[in-house]
Order: C-alpha cells, then structure tokens, then sequence
C-alpha cells in the first residue's frame, strides 16, 4: 500500500469555489479509480488560492484482476440481437457461452499498474471538473476543445508514493515540483512524496490547510484584540473567505477615526466585512469606551447592538518586514473612503423623514400581477391594523389603544428600501428603517426592524405585540398575493421564499401561543378589492392552497422536532383543525397516546373495525337499533361507548386532550373481548346490523379525537 499526491497549481481560485471543489475532487477521484476496482483507505483534500490538492492513502500498488460477466440474448435470438451484444462486448461468437440457451460473454481484466490507472483517470477529473466559472487561456483557447479550469492552470504535482505518474494534458506534464509562496520564496519546491507535501510547502510558507490558515486566523484577531483589551467579534464565513484568500495569513490590527462610530454598527460591519474583509472588534460590556460616538450614546445603537471600537483587522498574506505598518496604513486610507460613503448615506438619508420615503414606493413595481410596493403597504396596513386584532379577539380597547401604532409601523415598515444606505446594503432593509424611525418610539422602531424575522429557524422572533403582528401580516399578504396569481413553490423552486414565509407564520404562532384560524386570517383578505382592483388581473381565491401548504411545512418542522407526520394528517384531516395551537396539542397528546399499549391496541382495534365496515360499505356513524339482548361483550362496549363518548367530547371541547385520550383508552378492554367474544357478520340479519352500527359508533368515536385511519402502524 502507497499513498498518492495531486496537486492542481493554478493562478488564484475564488474563495467562494475552494470548499466545493475540495468536495468535488474526492468525488471525481473516488468514482475513477472505483471503475478500475481501487479504493482509497482515505482522502484528504486542501484548497489554498493558487491549488487544489488531494492525497489518497492506501492504494495498492496494482488493481486486482477481475472476471466479468454479461448477459446477452438467447441463443435463438435474431443475429441482428446477437451482433450488437457482439459490439458491446468486443467478442466473438465462438468466445460466447451457451448456458441454458442464453449467450453470455466472460471477460477476464487483468490487473493492472496502479500508476497507470492513475494517468488515464487525472486528465478525465480535470476535464469533466464543474467548476462554477471557468476559462480558456493562451494560443489553446482559440478551439472550444481546449482545456478549461477555473483560472489559467500551470502545473500538476502527481506522485504515487515516490515516484511521478507520468502524464500531460494541454501541454501540462505532471512532475514532482511545486511553486512556494508568490512572494516569500522563489523558485520551485521539489515534493518528494504525500507524507512531506504540507511539510515542505510550509517551509516555503504556504499553509495548504484551510482548517489551519482558519484557526491562525481566529486566535491571532482574538490576540490583537486582547492587547487593546478589545473583544474580537467572530464571523466564521468571513473568517473562511481570508483563509481562501491568502496562503500565509498574518491578521493586522489598525484603527479608524472614532468620528465614524456615529454610523450605525451594523453599517459599519457591514462595510468592513462586505467592501473590504476586514474583522471588526468590541469594547467589552462592562468597559468605558474612551471614544463616544458623534450622538454621545457611545454605541451608536438604536438596537442594543454591541458597542464596536473603532478598529479593524485585516488579514495580509505576508510576513512584512515593517511589522504590517504599511499595509495597515494603506488599508486605513481605503476604508476611510468607505466610511465616509456609509456616513454620507446615513446623514442623507436622515434628512428625509420616512413618511416622506415611503411616498416613493409608488415608483417600485413589487410584482407585475400584485402591483405597486406602495399597494402592497396599504394591504398590509389593513392585515395588520384591521384585521388580526379582530382575529385574536384582543379587547376593544386593546385595539383601540394598538391601532394607531401598528398603522404607522406598517405605513412606513418598507419605507427605507428607498433610502441611500438600503441602496448601498440590501442585508440592512429593515433594520436601517428602525433607526430612521426611532423618533416614533420603540414599539414602531422595534417593529419595523423585526418585520422581516424571522428569517431562519434558529433567527429571533419579532419582539412586541405591534412587530408581532406586522411580521404575520407582511408574510400573510406574500403568501396570499403569489398564491393568488398561482406562483406558489413548485420542486426546488421558491424564487418568492414563500416556504420562509410559512415557517415564519408557523413560528411567530406557536411560539406566541396565538389563538388564530388559519382559514379565518386568509378568508378574511378581501382579495378582489384589495389586489384585483389595482391591477386588474383575475385571481382565485387561495386560501385552501395556503392552509395545506402551512400545514405541509408544520409537518416537515415538526418531523424535524421528532412529530410523526401522520399523526399531524390524523387531527388535520378532520376539517376545521387550522388552529395552529391547538392543532400541535391534540398532536402531542395523540403521539404520547399512541405510544403506549393502550394506544397501540386501540388502534389495532380501530383499524379491525374500520376494515369491516369498509368490506361492508357501512358510513362512519351509522346505527341500528337492537332488538334482542346483546351478549355480554356486546353489552360491555355499548356500555363503555356511552360512558367514553360524553367525556371525551368534552374534553376535546375544552382543549384537555390528554383527557380525552385517557377516555379512549377506556375502550381498549372492551374492544379487544368484543372481537373474541362476538361474531359481527352473525347470520342473523338484525344482530348483523346491529353489530356493524355499533363498530360504526366505535370508529365515529374514535375519529371526533383524530382520523386514526391516517395513522400508520
């Protein structure tokens, strides 16, 4: 067994392409050398910006000789069947086997030079490798069958233990040398095998682990900012784009004019990450920060971020011989423009109260067939001031008191899409609104922030009652308007994020433990008058498309929470079950039921019910009356059916559902006697009906609970 090394050297690779391609080579890698019977104990795979490296350990030295076999057409086929299967196998007829009037073909591969396999396999990977982007370069590129790679690829490192597997491809040879750092060494580097690889390129300074140049990375920002007595705020995808971006990374730390601090923090961030890659850093909670912002609130947060120092830190890709001062200093000077720009827009924008913003959203189309973002304002306006309070049955004089508050939020929530800063980063919508909108109070602000959230399963709710409501309603107007027009979510597609949107309603109920028909909210949008008459295009009403769609993302959450789907289906299937809330407890409380022995033999007994009835065509509910003396089992059931049928209702009716599973499990004992004790299809035509109505009440009971033919098991 030998280990082998690629090495893929070309000019810089995108830091956004490096993890992915990683991924790809030792899946191009592992499906070659499994068409010739190799497998590797291993694979590791680097990326830096100028190569692509992999090192497959445990080969052998040799494939093992393997016996094929095929099998072709009887032997009485026609001979046009007979010569293609000749074709596919390159054999001829008198190298066939006749086994029971079949033809086969039995092919023997010898094995074969590992090194060998190796040379045909490396150019087929970088020829069919998917790089996102990629480019000709030089004489070749004038023919389209020229090679392509993500950037002009100039050398190839291939080694099978000591020695080079030799091969070429567009005039590349494969060798045993590599090239160091572009700056901090000269000259090629010789590898002798695998194991001295990341040795010899350190040498060299080049760190060919990207899980190293990270962690270098992330404890010398955390050092620098130590030395200040500054908090080092980690962003681990920023942190992977300068590892991408350099070979040998040497964090820097520089400073800023405090005079900027007056910019809100997340714009500052988002300057320094976005534009310029720079790290930002804190002051620690319970430390005086020596420089106050221009406000003098020190933090320059209307949102209780943290309070950034006015420093940044910069990850340089060499060892400079002043200590980095110059790179600092130069790096001091660019991000100086940059935040002037990010000053002019706040002050700009700061000019113009937002009202007066949101008067512009008439120019800004939302959606061809739901016209205007102004147009859709107003029909948020109406959801969230006029139509959820009523919905969650808040008091007269809660609404009155909340209704001024929640109209001015969503009158001016989208207001700031128009503003400079927005323009500049799209990734502040919402929270720069809160910010021009903190003269209004920190209901409206807090609101206008949290109107988009959540966007994620792990992101923060919207906090308050005024941002509570603005967020169901901005996700219920998405939801409702691209229904309308039929553009929900089909396969992988969702250019809407409308699942986001579901989740987002699905979240914001539960968690709240809001009380809300789901049909009542989508209902009650009067979609004629509040989207066909702006736009005149002709909608169908979407509510019971939205209410399965919710309820189809419910299920795939709470899979995710360990919630068997079916049992979701059980209660859903009822009709009438769109209360969120109170949907999730009557599953809870079903799941916990059916756990357990009382459960599993209930709906044992269901399901033994239900086929009957089926086989009979007997409906759900149907009853006869007896007209003779049942027997005991029989007796026992009508008994524990009218002692169970009350309570459960009632329990159901008062939302006590663990109860009303407690009442079905009194059921168990009787159901199982009756099936020993009674024959149901007795010849007896009036014992026979009467059997079958009482298997009817059975399974009607049952279902008031939940549908338990959609249960599984």
């Amino acid at each position: 067994m030998t280990d082998f090394l690629l090495e893929l050297r070309s000019e810089e690779i995108p830091a956004r392409m490096q993890d992915k391609a990683r991924d790809d080579l030792a899946r191009l890698f592992t499906a070659e050398i499994e068409k010739a019977g190799l497998k590797a104990a291993s694979l590791t795979t680097y990326a830096t910006p100028r190569r692509l490296a992999l090192i497959a350990a445990g080969l052998p030295l040799e494939t093992a000789a393997v016996r094929e076999e095929f099998k072709g057409p009887r032997t009485s086929a026609p001979d046009q069947a007979l010569e293609g299967f000749l074709r596919k196998t390159g054999m001829t007829k008198d190298q066939l086997e006749d086994r029971d009037g079949v033809w086969f073909a039995v092919i023997d591969k010898p094995g074969r030079a590992t090194a060998d396999v190796l040379a045909e396999a490396i150019p087929a990977i970088i020829r069919a490798f998917p790089w996102p982007k990629s480019m000709r370069w030089g004489t070749a590129s004038s023919t389209t069958e020229s090679l392509r790679w993500v950037r002009p690829l100039q050398g190839i490192v291939a080694l099978l233990g000591d020695d080079v597997v030799p091969f070429a491809i567009d005039g590349i040879a494969s060798g045993s040398a590599t090239m160091g750092h572009r700056f901090h060494h000269k000259g090629p580097v010789t590898i002798g095998n695998a194991g001295d690889y990341a040795v010899k390129l350190r040498a060299a300074h080049v760190i060919v682990d990207q899980e190293e140049r990270k962690a270098t990375i992330r404890d010398r920002a955390q050092a620098l900012c130590a030395e200040r007595g500054l908090t080092w705020i980690a962003d681990e995808a920023l942190v992977a784009e300068n590892a991408g971006l350099t070979e040998w990374p040497v964090p820097l730390l520089g400073d800023f004019d405090p005079a900027f601090l007056e910019v809100p923090p997340e714009v500052i961030r988002l300057t320094l990450a976005t534009n310029q890659k720079y790290f930002v850093a804190s002051y620690p909670p319970s430390a005086e920060a020596p420089f106050p912002s221009a406000s003098g609130r020190g933090d320059a947060s209307a949102t209780g971020s943290v309070r950034l120092a006015p420093v940044f830190i910069c990850t340089a890709n060499i060892e400079a011989k002043d200590g980095g001062e110059a790179i600092v200093a130069g790096n001091r000077k660019v991000l100086a423009a940059r935040l002037s720009d990010a000053r002019f827009f706040w002050t700009q924008d700061k000019k113009t109260a937002l009202a007066d913003h949101a008067r512009k959203l008439e120019r800004i189309t939302f959606h061809e067939k739901l016209g205007m973002v102004n147009e859709r304002v107003q029909r948020i306006v109406e959801i969230a001031a006029d139509r959820l309070p009523e919905l969650l049955g808040w008091p007269i004089q809660k609404v009155r008191q909340m209704q001024p508050k929640l109209r001015t939020a969503a009158q001016i929530a989208k207001a700031d899409l128009v503003t400079e800063m927005v323009g500049e980063f799209p990734e502040l919508q919402g929270t720069m609104g809160a910010y021009y909108a903190s003269g209004l109070g920190s209901e409206i602000s807090n609101a206008i922030r949290d109107h988009y959230k959540p966007a994620g399963p792990a992101d923060d709710l919207p906090s308050g009652e005024v941002g509570t409501l603005l967020a169901l309603a901005d996700k219920s107007d998405a939801l409702f308007g691209f229904f309308a027009i039929g553009m929900k979510p089909t396969g992988s597609k969702d250019p809407f994020a409308l699942r986001r949107a579901a989740l987002g309603i699905i979240r914001i109920v539960v968690e709240n433990d809001l009380r809300l028909s789901l049909r009542s909210l989508f209902g009650a949008i009067d979609f004629e008058r509040m989207y066909q008459s702006s736009t005149g295009v002709e909608y169908s009403d979407p509510t019971s498309g939205i209410v399965d769609f919710i309820i189809d993302r419910l299920k795939v959450q709470q899979r995710e929470a360990g919630v068997r789907h079916d049992l979701i289906d059980a209660v859903f299937a009822l009709g009438g079950e769109d209360d969120l809330v109170r949907l999730l407890a009557r599953v809870k409380a079903l799941q916990a039921f059916i756990g357990t022995e009382d459960g599993v033999n209930l709906l044992a007994g269901y399901k033994r019910a239900a086929n009957i009835l089926k086989k009979e065509g007997v409906p759900a509910g149907a009853a006869a009356a007896l007209t003779y003396t049942p027997e005991p089992a029989e007796a026992a059931l009508i008994a524990a059916l009218d002692a169970a049928e009350p309570r459960a209702a009632a329990a159901v009716a008062e939302e006590r559902f663990e109860e009303a599973m407690a009442a079905l499990a009194t059921l168990r004992a009787p159901i199982d006697q009756f099936f020993d004790d009674v024959t149901v299809n007795d010849s007896d035509e009036n014992k026979r009906a009467a059997r079958l109505g009482l298997l009817a009440r059975l399974t009607a009971a049952v279902n008031g609970i939940a549908d338990f033919s959609k249960i599984e098991g």
